[in-house]
């Protein structure tokens, strides 16, 4: 008789030749996404600027440290995904989740080992900081409870800048609908959400009710500050008496993966969209005032 061992994520047994073929799967298409990802990235952007050895760069001041937030996000979420593809290939709960978590990490680190290349940026220590919190996250919440009570979310609009700011926008962070909400930090916001329920089980809250603590900043058109150089040291840019800011808020979130369902298919669009804030009412404290907002991207 096969050997038999049971997937993690769900109550029915997996024979193990079938666990074992859904292991090769998983590896293969790890290693085929992430290797393919690097080539198309390494292509897209780094082979534009000029190489250099290995050095650093101390970027931890920079744009009030949003992108650093969204390193976290990208680790924790990479993290959270390829947890879920090795517990369905059968591997024990435990073990998936140290392997997802690592090749989570992994994959940013090669990221990072790309930056210390490359002559416009360099290795950054914040970054691999950011990058191990965010991985770090998942993997302690998932070691001790087996689920995910603060999860880590993200949320973006569009802004329509003026137009004595539309050409430094457009420079620094594209001007199509995707390059924007990839890229500026101005239109980004990184959110906590609270599994409410998860944390007081014998109430009797929804348990698909999150509290949502944010963050973001505004004013941000330059790393460290709104000013511009050329080659020559010729300033192209100067906007110092914009004012730049950090963004606190309080919303209220949906944990679309404690909604019950049937359907895999729903529930697999669940978790992958359980990565992003839905909008929501919410209260903002900033530039030391509170605001109430009808709608928080």
């Amino acid at each position: 008789m096969a050997m038999q061992c049971r997937a993690q994520d769900s109550t029915h047994v997996i024979p193990d030749s079938v666990a074992r073929k859904r292991q090769w799967l998983v590896g293969g298409l790890s290693v085929a996404g992430y290797g393919g990802s690097l080539l198309l990235l390494n292509e897209a952007w780094y082979s534009q600027y000029p190489r250099r050895s290995f050095h650093s760069f101390d970027d931890s001041g920079e744009w009030l440290q949003v992108d650093k937030v969204g390193h976290a996000w990208s680790a924790y979420n990479l993290s959270r995904a390829s947890t879920a593809a090795w517990q369905w290939a059968g591997l024990p709960q435990r073990k998936a989740v140290w392997v997802g978590s690592a090749s989570g990490f992994a994959y940013l680190t090669v990221i990072e080992l790309l930056d210390a290349h490359s002559e416009r940026w360099g290795w950054s220590w914040a970054d691999m900081g950011a990058n191990f919190g965010g991985s770090f996250l998942f993997a302690v919440q998932e070691s001790a409870w087996k689920e995910q009570r603060i999860q880590f979310k993200f949320s973006a609009h569009k802004i329509n800048y003026e137009p004595a700011l539309r050409n430094r926008s457009d420079d620094l962070y594209g001007s199509s609908l995707p390059e924007r909400l990839l890229k500026d930090y101005n239109g980004q916001t990184y959110w906590l959400s609270f599994n409410l329920r998860s944390f007081a089980p014998r109430s009797k809250l929804p348990a698909w009710l999150n509290l949502s603590a944010g963050y973001g900043a505004s004013g941000l058109f330059g790393g460290f500050e709104n000013l511009s150089r050329d080659a020559n040291g010729a300033i192209t840019f100067d906007r110092r008496d914009i004012r730049r800011y950090r963004q606190w808020y309080l919303a209220p979130d949906i944990d679309l993966t404690k909604i019950k369902t049937r359907s895999k298919v729903l529930k697999t669009a669940f978790s992958l969209l359980n990565s992003f804030k839905i909008p929501a009412p919410a209260i903002e404290f900033s530039e030391g005032k509170i605001r109430g907002r009808w709608m928080a991207f």
